[in-house]
């Protein structure tokens, strides 16, 4: 197998378990010893960063998918009684997401050979 093809399908599952923990009740999200907007930015970073790896000719589609898939996600939130969707935690996710695809496109284009 590929190494493009074990990133996409990384990138796949992580975006699936990105939607688990985020759509799902508040005990299926992890917990770590960070603050939850640094865990959602790194999440969206790494995230970002994959898929920018995995689909170097689709950055337009991959930051759509990205940036889409977190505004939906936090919308979806309004409506599970034990989440709560806020403008800001979309915007810090936004952020990492930026960051991820931004640092996957450099890597793409200058660090892989």
């Amino acid at each position: 197998m590929t190494s493009t093809r074990l990133l996409r399908i990384l990138a796949w599952l992580l975006l699936l378990g990105l939607v688990i923990v985020t759509a799902g009740p508040i005990g299926w999200r992890p917990v770590t010893p960070l603050p939850a907007q640094i865990e959602r930015a790194v999440a969206l970073l790494i995230i970002g960063f994959v898929f920018a790896l995995a689909y170097p000719r689709h950055i337009w589609l991959v930051a759509l998918l990205v940036f889409g898939t977190t505004i939906v996600l936090e919308i979806l939130q309004v409506f599970e009684p034990s989440r709560h969707g806020r403008v800001v935690d979309a915007a810090v996710k936004l952020v990492g997401g930026a960051v991820g695809l931004t640092a996957g496109s450099l890597v793409n284009r200058y660090g892989r050979h």
